[in-house]
């Protein structure tokens, strides 16, 4: 065979490994963008889910408001917010706001709990691709959704992406290191674990189950910093959480501790959520 044929047919023999590299690194990228769309279950109908939860609401309202106390943004994006529980609250802060949520079934009960609030825009749409344009967000919230994310890394890439040179972005962690976790482990002689703790039942940890995981909250902030997201704030949200305590503790009474314990408590991480304020690096 002529050198001649013999490098063409190399040449194409390596133009089709190359293809197919393309094409499983496409599957991979498909993969691991999966839709979060494990919400459209009927049974995972988030709206019900508060039933019972005001203090923990009421609690995310109080640390919102400390974090964006005095600021005013014109675009602001509230990521994976479900039925839209605190895009209300974020009209206090923004000219308009989009709630970017992956379930159609929570964008429905969003239609009816919107209801007046018409400039409320409803977009459906996943936390690792959110289809707004490089630095087009000034304030971008993730509540309540990184429970759901073994590795939000994409997610924090995209955040990092669509958030202005001088937007905002508040990030809240399910704190595994909480005070009593704390305690347990140190009964126990263990260490504290770095990496993600799924703390679902081993009847729950089924493929096609909602993942639900505690992070460790120093391990987040490396992971903001590797996106390009530095800390400015931190707060300890939910520190009274117990249903015991709900029981015979007067909510505005806990709510008046929970005002005055959230930014005392935030250096140890000390209560079951934990509230980030971040902002591009200058490096980003």
């Amino acid at each position: 065979m002529p050198k001649t044929t013999v490098k063409t047919a190399a040449a194409a023999k390596k133009t089709t490994k190359r293809s197919q590299a393309r094409r499983t690194t496409a599957k991979t990228d498909a993969a691991k963008k999966r839709k979060a769309d494990q919400y459209n279950d009927p049974k995972h109908n988030y709206l019900h889910y508060w039933d019972g939860r005001q203090y923990e609401h009421l609690a995310e309202e109080i640390a919102i408001g400390k974090l964006l106390r005095g600021k005013r943004f014109g675009q602001a994006v509230d990521v994976g917010g479900g039925y839209g529980r605190l895009s209300i609250l974020l009209e206090n802060y923004a000219d308009h706001v989009t709630l970017a949520e992956p379930s159609r079934q929570q964008l429905d009960i969003a239609a009816d709990f919107l209801k007046g609030h018409a400039e409320i825009d409803r977009k459906l749409m996943q936390a690792d691709d959110l289809q707004f344009e490089n630095g087009s967000v000034d304030l971008v919230t993730m509540i309540r959704v990184m429970h759901h994310l073994p590795d939000p890394s994409a997610e924090f890439k995209e955040i990092s992406r669509i958030l202005s040179p001088d937007g905002y972005a508040i990030i809240e962690v399910a704190n595994y290191a909480h005070v009593r976790n704390r305690v347990r482990h140190l009964m126990r002689r263990e260490r504290m674990p770095v990496k993600p703790v799924d703390i679902r039942s081993a009847a729950n940890k089924r493929a096609d189950e909602i993942p639900f995981v505690n992070h460790n909250p120093s391990t987040v902030v490396r992971q903001l910093e590797h996106a390009g997201l530095r800390v400015e704030a931190t707060l300890s949200v939910s520190n009274l959480r117990s249903v015991r305590l709900k029981q015979i503790m007067p909510r505005e009474l806990m709510l008046g501790a929970e005002r005055v314990l959230q930014r005392p408590l935030a250096s140890i991480y000390f209560g079951p959520s934990i509230f980030f304020l971040v902002r591009k690096s200058r490096a980003a």
